[in-house]
């Protein structure tokens, strides 16, 4: 089983020895979710979101309750499909509410390939930050710069130079920011790593040769460390508690690794403002612990 499948599967996958295809692999982490979150698993759910047959989705139901979970739904009747059994147990999904609540929240394409299914969208309200304008020519030029370790020349504006300038960039790796996208490249103008907004490049001015500067050669992109939250020391212990189930903590805190160079973006994400204090605790609610060191990569 490749490692895109392994990543997918819950950290004991030690129990599934049998090889299996993408799509089948999908379609059953389908079946655990929907049983799982929603009570009520039907034919129509794996028909609606991949586009298949009942026959075949009646197919896929049986062989995951024949290969790969025995036990793990039970037919009723009144609900005219499956649910849930009181031995269900997570065996291609980890059987976290994150996975639920991701799907809810996922892209809108996501959320349009399901929106016949009962995942909830009817009783789920999401705020989407506005998309920003990225040219499909542009991207693509980008990404195959990426995946064949070349340079490209690449027309770009930013709020410091509003005019078109050429940029001679190594890119290197695509990143998704909450707010938006950018790309982490090399730039010959600066001689040094950055990251360039995608919104931002205007024209593709051609192939520069291979790169000789490198994902390998990108210290902070390689290096890491740790953010280390904490409850706000000023809130009294019953509200530490509180903030500490809510964050996830062991032992009052919680430990966040970073690669360096997208510690601004993960400070922006926890809305953490580095240089200040809330003046109201309930306000700030977590702290940094290790705040020197964040703030030495928070440039």
């Amino acid at each position: 089983m490749d490692d895109t499948i392994n990543n997918l599967l819950p950290s004991d996958n030690s129990r599934i020895g049998w090889p299996i295809r993408w799509e089948l692999l999908m379609r059953y982490r389908l079946i655990e979710i929907v049983a799982l979150w929603e009570g009520r698993l039907t034919t129509n759910h794996l028909c609606n979101s991949f586009g298949i047959a009942r026959q075949q989705a009646s197919k896929d139901i049986n062989g995951y309750l024949r290969d790969v979970a025995p036990g793990n739904l039970d037919y009723d009747g009144k609900l005219k499909g499956y649910k849930p059994s009181a031995s269900f147990t997570p065996k291609v999904t980890s059987g976290l509410a994150d996975e639920y609540l991701h799907a809810l929240a996922s892209t809108k394409d996501f959320a349009h390939t399901f929106s016949q299914l009962d995942l909830g969208f009817a009783h789920t309200e999401m705020l989407t930050p506005p998309l920003r304008q990225v040219n499909p020519d542009i991207l693509r030029a980008l990404v195959q710069a990426a995946r064949e370790g070349k340079k490209i020349d690449m027309g770009y504006v930013s709020l410091t130079s509003p005019d078109e300038e050429s940029r001679i960039i190594a890119p290197h790796t695509l990143v998704c920011t909450p707010l938006r996208w950018h790309v982490r490249a090399y730039c010959e103008k600066n001689l040094e790593y950055r990251d360039f907004v995608l919104s931002r490049f205007r024209s593709i001015n051609g192939i520069e040769g291979d790169a000789d500067m490198t994902k390998a050669q990108d210290e902070r992109w390689n290096s890491k460390i740790d953010i280390v939250l904490v409850p706000d020391s000023r809130l009294s212990d019953y509200q530490k508690a509180i903030i500490a189930e809510d964050y996830n903590m062991t032992d009052g805190k919680r430990v966040i690794p970073v690669r360096s160079a997208l510690v601004p973006y993960a400070v922006q994400a926890l809305n953490l403002d580095l240089a200040k204090i809330e003046a109201r605790p309930e306000a700030q609610q977590i702290m940094v612990a290790n705040l020197d060191e964040v703030k030495r990569h928070a440039f």
